[in-house]
């Protein structure tokens, strides 16, 4: 029996566990990557360890997210970043260098490797053949110290590609359809690997594309095999050296397969509120368009910009709307600035921001009341974009900029023929702004520069013999990280500020929880299907776990969000029958009995009692033998630094 090439990777890198199905195994990480959104916080985690010097092959920092300095707290943030960068061997890519995703695939992926990112788009390197998985950043952070990373052993699912796209149809369309197929939470514990002749069509800013938002179905990862596009790529990079051919076996075999022809898709848009709820631009019919905004780590490479810039040259943006365009990364803007796609986009009427997250994480560029925005990006959950009743489309560039020009959802098929848009033989290389660590012979004078915004990670403490709490919030169904912790400009330079920043927990749901939750000193979550979508951000774990928070009750949870409340050491409990749910409701006081004991004990099924309602309800605590350690020390901090000594 042959293997698939996520198999090939994941074999070649297993350093913990039996490589069985479903078991769960620990994989040695190559490389990672922070943000400073995520990163302030995985760094002082780093810290806590007590490793003096990264043990990866190559980690990378990025300032790319709060880039917007209204006040210090970024600023000191970015600064704390850099400094700990230099001191410990982290590589340090500087406001203005770009998104970290379109930065890493440019220029320090490498096929067959292993990458681990604070950022749930991570698997955008899989558009380059690598395992690349978002994770916590104090996941992340283990890995820089040397420690494994942990996942069970994935289903994969192989999407077979044929044909190829039609005129002015997109990658982004692809990623579409395979959301509509297999929604938000058709991915949870799968890999994604996509295979066929259809493959070979695709660029490898398109094949990055696809594997960016597979992040949206809640899968592991995604990838796409290295090969001779792959190849020329990175020759174009002047990174041809660390390329290797890579691809599944003629005889792999596969948990499931989807087929797709490309020669079938049309322009499509993910409708308000969630990137699955996609319809064809003929079903959502002739709709009204106030904002667009292009760029994202989904799309904003320098092919995507060329696109935009032909279908803006001599014409001017719609007087109703207002277009605003982030180039993904100083390569990018460095380009087109030189060959004039960038001053077209500037005569048209566009908006040109920086090279940096902006508006997807909702730093500036919100829109109107009530507006329609198409949107690049990879996200429409709501308020996202900072605007609470903003409605927001997910589209691809060449239809973003069609419908900048109209002022309606436009069908980039009407531009009519579609000139060949070619790769460049040869990028602009330009590593200026990427700061090299110190060497380790001058670590030590390296001072860390903390300002007044960055706090202490939250006190932690080993799990108790019983929890009696009551319920302090109940949700429903695809909660996201968003609304337990939302982003934005007034709240993502709290990040490294837990006190400041938990303020702000679920006040999307109930703006009364934090201090609510606070004043119970102890209490439960209880929450629908997916719960925990979305961003990789262990503020949402972090921020309830500072609230007291001992632990979540769900129907089911989103991969990342369940590790990172593990992480945090509040217990992760999913309902034996979803029924349940209805038996259990906000400030009803509940117990859970010899819950160590119990877990000590390896019990998979324990029982959570409501007092209030008199019923006793049977939850599921799935732990395995490395998961139950990390909750019975009080969190994967105290159990690392446990295992150190020991």
């Amino acid at each position: 029996m042959g293997l698939t090439l996520t198999e090939k990777i994941l074999k070649a890198h297993v350093v913990d566990g039996e490589f069985v199905k479903g078991n769960e195994i620990g994989i040695r990480i190559d490389q990672t990557l922070t943000q400073d959104a995520t990163g302030t916080m995985a760094y002082l985690e780093f810290e806590a360890i007590g490793v003096p010097r990264v043990k990866t092959e190559r980690s990378v920092a990025y300032i790319d997210h709060n880039t917007l300095q209204s006040g210090f707290e970024n600023a000191d943030d970015h600064r704390f970043i850099g400094s700990v960068a230099k001191k410990h061997g982290i590589w340090f890519s500087r406001p203005g260098n770009g998104i970290c995703h379109q930065v890493h695939l440019e220029r320090f992926g490498i096929p067959g490797k292993t990458l681990i990112g604070s950022d749930s788009h991570t698997p955008t390197g899989g558009g380059i053949g690598m395992i690349a998985i978002g994770a916590g950043g104090l996941d992340v952070a283990v890995a820089m110290g040397g420690g494994a990373y942990y996942i069970t052993y994935p289903k994969i699912v192989k999407v077979n590609l044929t044909g190829k796209l039609s005129t002015w149809v997109a990658a982004k369309d692809v990623i579409l359809e395979v959301l509509k197929r297999l929604s938000v939470k058709g991915g949870v514990g799968k890999v994604i690997e996509y295979c066929g002749e259809g493959v070979k069509t695709l660029t490898v800013p398109e094949r990055a594309t696809i594997t960016n938002m597979g992040a949206e179905l809640g899968a592991t990862t995604s990838i796409f095999p290295s090969d001779e596009v792959t190849l020329e790529f990175l020759k174009a990079q002047d990174r041809a050296d660390v390329w290797t051919e890579l691809k599944a076996d003629d005889n792999a075999v596969y948990d499931e397969e989807v087929n797709i022809d490309l020669s079938a898709i049309v322009p499509m848009a993910a409708c308000p509120h969630s990137p699955d709820n996609v319809k064809t631009v003929a079903e959502i019919g002739r709709l009204k368009v106030d904002q667009v905004c292009i760029g994202s780590c989904t799309n904003s490479s320098f092919m995507d910009m060329m696109k935009v810039a032909y279908i803006l040259k001599g014409k001017t943006v719609h007087p109703d709307v207002s277009l605003a365009i982030a180039p993904g990364s100083k390569q990018v803007l460095n380009m087109i600035a030189q060959n004039g796609a960038l001053a077209t986009m500037i005569d048209a009427g566009a908006r040109i921001l920086e090279s940096a997250c902006g508006p997807c994480i909702g730093m500036g560029q919100s829109p109107n009341s009530g507006g329609v925005s198409l949107r690049t990006f990879n996200r429409n959950f709501e308020g996202r974009s900072g605007t609470k009743d903003g409605q927001i489309y997910l589209v691809s560039p060449e239809m973003a900029a069609a419908s900048a020009l109209t002022g309606y959802l436009t069908d980039p098929r009407e531009l009519g023929e579609m000139p060949k848009f070619e790769m460049p033989r040869q990028f602009v290389i330009n590593d200026n702004m990427v700061a090299a660590p110190a060497p380790v012979e001058e670590m030590d004078k390296v001072e860390i520069l903390r300002g007044p915004n960055i706090k202490p990670y939250p006190e932690t403490a080993p799990l108790v013999d019983n929890i009696e709490c009551k319920v302090s919030l109940k949700v429903g169904d695809n909660i996201t990280t968003d609304h337990i912790m939302p982003a934005g400009a007034k709240i993502l330079p709290l990040r490294s500020n837990i006190p400041a920043i938990s303020q702000h927990c679920f006040t999307v749901c109930d703006e009364d929880f934090p201090r609510r939750a606070k004043t119970l000193g102890k209490s439960i979550i209880v929450g629908g299907v997916n719960y925990g979508q979305g961003s990789s951000r262990e503020h949402a774990a972090l921020a309830p776990l500072y609230l007291g928070i001992k632990a979540v009750l769900v129907k089911s949870f989103a991969r990342i969000h369940r590790a990172n409340l593990i992480n945090a050491g509040i217990l992760p409990l999913t309902f034996v029958s979803e029924e349940d749910y209805d038996k259990i409701g906000q400030g009803d006081e509940i117990a859970i009995e010899n819950v160590r004991a119990d877990i000590e004990a390896g019990k998979t099924q324990l029982t959570v009692i409501n007092k209030t309602k008199g019923v006793s309800i049977p939850v599921l605590c799935e732990l395995t033998g490395r998961t139950k350690d990390i909750i019975l020390a009080g969190g994967l901090l105290d159990y690392t630094r446990e295992s150190l000594k020991k």
